[in-house]
């Protein structure tokens, strides 16, 4: 897959973890399942191990959660809380307990056993006994101050006391806020009868409740806090294992999960596991699975973390729950980014407690695979304890009027063609300048800087504009000086601030040919590949009736990106789009057809943090040298400029015996080329 398509599909599986991040740590108000969010997660993990030189900045996978919200005080967490990593059966436990003994060879390894609470994680602080401060997760760095709330709760201590142990000077306590089933079926009952709406599920809530800004609405439901670790003692406690410690905590009024287990085997642990599930319906608390540590705090230590998670503990999730039901249609979802994802339409059904009337087949080939038939009847389960999904399609009762499932020749939104590019599974519009379901992407690049550059139209204003009908595709981005009146109602659009606006639009129309090739967003074809295109088409004519094989003869054009250009190109109604943005008036001057440069056709890579000049600044130097910059160092790279640190880049260039320079060579050697800042 070339890098651009990598990317791609690291930014739109970044985006949608972001959105879901949002909903269930900030808001509390999970959008999707805890193990759908895992499917995710583990698809964007699974994607950077293959492509390391291409991993993303802002990647989730090296943080917890989302950012909390203004309305509470925020707090940074001393000792960051981090989030757990995933197992779902015996095998993936061995797997987790493996790595464990591998990093301690020769060394006997306990395992604290502890039920996994369906709540809200926070931090408490106590100084000299005193409870001063309650923060909840965060975004695992960053956290809401909700002590006063905090302070309500019925089971949590507010000053330590022991008949035998000293009060620590400090004592930062991690735990589980939830609501015990028996007082949530109160609650419920206590809002039904006032008229109230009633709360979904337990977690939901706590959550809800703890985060009140009246502390008397926490006050009055009935949340409960489980301990489940210490970040901070001072002085040390002296104790030296986890089951220890959370024992130790009991002894100052704090509670702990019904059941704890040591085990001293992984086998152990699986039994406790098994004998859990059987439990499960008559214990006093929701809980979705359960929790594995390594026992030892010394052997803690020796394993460390990774970026996000701890290597000595994992959370062992219940297996599904499953449930026959009837597919009732399948309909075509279109994405912001134009992918097409198949929904089964379901007949009603509870799972795990949940009813589940839509779950999603990803993709045609999902759909082949399963051989699924609107009509079917399926077994539906729900992966981790959260996620839906078809398990099963059962082919031998299916009736003789159902209907087989083909994916859609045009957009079920703007009836483009539908494509699949070679090589790729996921299908998607064509019409990506004229969908109205891929709308505001294609504004946002269409104006952004390496684009048309059109300052003041951005995301919000641009949203306005849509919802007022005044942007049905980006070309009438050049008619919005016709709506001078209209756009002045717009909020916080004022005067000074429209005619801005009408004159950056107006301003952009003297463009190049390169800039506006990128504009149109055609997949695949980024930045310096527009560039390519300029020169060796010369005109917007020769590149809409180039055909595969022209197109390839471009440097940094292959096979997809081909068919993605001709696919684009053949779609009627991105024609009329790009025709009316002519028609407006946007224009350029032909490009130079560039000579023979020094470094023609050579590969470099940027990567660390450059201090005297920027990344683009350096692009730019060598493109005007006639290289091409990429994104990942391969035997192709010609050279590798690392700046302040360098990562998993430099360390692959090394390996590959591929020509290094600092920043300073660098900037030395452009000044031989007669490139300066």
């Amino acid at each position: 897959m070339e890098p651009a398509a990598v990317i791609a599909q690291m930014r739109q599986l970044i985006q949608i973890i972001a959105q879901h991040n949002h909903a269930y740590y900030v808001m509390d108000q999970p959008s999707i399942t805890d193990s759908e969010y895992d499917q995710l997660f583990h698809q964007l993990k699974a994607l950077e191990a293959e492509h390391p030189d291409l991993v993303q900045a802002d990647t989730p996978t090296l943080r917890v959660g989302g950012k909390a919200l203004a309305k509470f005080e925020t707090l940074t967490h001393a000792v960051p809380m981090l989030s757990l990593g995933n197992v779902f059966n015996q095998d993936d436990l061995f797997a987790f307990a493996r790595r464990v003994e591998e990093r301690l060879p020769n060394q006997q390894v306990n395992y604290d056993v502890e039920l996994k609470l369906d709540g809200l994680a926070i931090s408490l602080w106590y100084e000299r006994g005193v409870l001063i401060r309650g923060v909840t997760r965060g975004d695992g760095e960053m956290g809401e101050d909700i002590t006063q709330n905090v302070k309500t709760i019925r089971n949590l201590p507010k000053v330590l006391s022991s008949a035998k142990h000293t009060i620590p000077d400090l004592l930062e306590v991690r735990g589980e806020v939830l609501i015990p089933k028996s007082g949530f079926e109160r609650l419920n009952a206590e809002q039904a009868a006032k008229g109230d709406k009633t709360f979904a599920n337990p977690r939901n809530a706590a959550a809800g409740s703890l985060r009140q800004l009246d502390p008397e609405i926490a006050a009055s439901r009935p949340l409960a806090f489980y301990a489940y670790g210490i970040a901070q003692c001072q002085p040390h406690h002296g104790l030296t294992t986890m089951h220890d410690s959370l024992h130790w905590l009991t002894q100052f009024g704090f509670s702990i999960a019904e059941r704890q287990f040591l085990c001293q085997t992984i086998q152990e642990v699986q039994q406790r596991y098994e004998q859990i599930q059987q439990e499960r319906p008559n214990l006093a608390v929701e809980i979705d699975g359960m929790v594995i540590k390594v026992d030892d705090l010394k052997q803690q230590q020796q394993l460390g973390f990774l970026s996000r998670e701890p290597r000595w503990a994992t959370a062992y999730k219940f297996p599904a729950e499953i449930a026959l039901t009837t597919v009732e249609n399948i309909d075509w979802q279109v994405g912001r980014t134009g992918i097409l994802t198949p929904v089964a339409r379901l007949k009603p059904v509870l799972v795990g407690g949940v009813t589940v009337s839509n779950v999603t087949l990803h993709n045609i080939g999902e759909i082949h695979r399963l051989d699924i038939h609107i009509k079917d009847q399926v077994s539906v389960y729900r992966s981790g304890d959260v996620i839906p999904k078809v398990e099963r399609v059962w082919a031998n009762m299916r009736p003789e009027d159902a209907i087989a499932v083909y994916l859609p020749s045009t957009c079920p939104v703007c009836d483009s063609p539908v494509v699949i590019p070679e090589g790729e599974a996921l299908a998607r519009c064509s019409g990506g300048l004229y969908c109205a379901a891929q709308r505001i992407e294609a504004i946002r690049h269409f104006v952004s800087r390496k684009a048309m550059d059109i300052e003041g139209l951005g995301d919000r204003w641009a949203e306005s504009l849509l919802h007022l009908n005044l942007l049905k595709d980006v070309s009438d981005i050049y008619q919005l000086h016709q709506h001078r009146a209209t756009l002045l109602g717009v909020e916080k659009m004022g005067e000074k601030s429209v005619q801005n606006l009408i004159d950056a639009i107006e301003g952009s129309k003297k463009t190049t040919l390169a800039r506006f090739i990128y504009a149109l967003g055609i997949r695949g074809v980024g930045e310096t590949t527009a560039r390519m295109l300029a020169n060796t088409f010369q005109t917007l004519d020769a590149l809409r009736q180039a055909n595969m094989d022209e197109l390839k003869k471009t440097p940094d054009v292959g096979d997809i990106t081909a068919e993605w250009i001709v696919d684009f190109f053949q779609a009627q109604h991105n024609i009329e789009v790009v025709d009316r943005l002519l028609a407006a008036g946007i224009e350029w001057d032909v490009p130079i057809a560039p000579s023979r440069q020094p470094f023609n056709g050579e590969s470099w890579v940027l990567t660390g943090t450059l201090s005297e000049l920027t990344r683009d600044q350096a692009t730019q130097m060598l493109q005007a040298l006639g290289a091409r910059v990429s994104g990942s160092v391969s035997s192709k790279t010609k050279c590798v400029v690392a700046g302040e640190k360098a990562g998993s880049k430099l360390e692959k260039a090394e390996k590959l015996g591929i020509a290094v320079l600092s920043e300073a060579e660098f900037i030395a050697l452009m000044h031989e080329h007669g490139q300066t800042i």
